[in-house]
């Protein structure tokens, strides 16, 4: 299985997305693939986070302005979530006694 695909093999693989809207969705930077010498370049990452914008776009209607603020939301939740799973391995690094006491004040929260 491959890790890269071309704008062809996007277009292909996301089914509801025209070659327009795939350049409008990089224009509009909601979607940043890479680039080589053939053009853009698209991970899984970006297959999902298209197939995503199609629904957006398609299926609640949502405008370019509308697909930035949703795209905007999901990107910071996906921070935060990343940000709370290290917290959460820093404070497993622990001693056990450090974390009682710390969860014991997070439960007083």
């Amino acid at each position: 299985m491959t890790d890269l695909f071309t704008e062809a093999d996007v277009v292909a693989t996301v089914t509801r997305l025209t070659r327009a809207q795939l350049y409008q969705f990089v224009q509009s930077d909601l979607v940043r693939p890479q680039r080589d010498a053939s053009g853009y370049v698209f991970r899984h990452i970006d297959i999902a986070r298209l197939e995503l914008l199609c629904d957006l776009s398609q299926d609640l209607e949502l405008d370019e302005a509308g697909l930035g603020i949703v795209i905007s939301l999901i990107d910071q939740l996906h921070a935060a979530r990343q940000e709370l799973a290290t917290l959460a391995r820093a404070i497993d690094a622990l001693p056990q006694d450090l974390q009682a006491r710390l969860r014991a004040e997070l439960g007083r929260l």
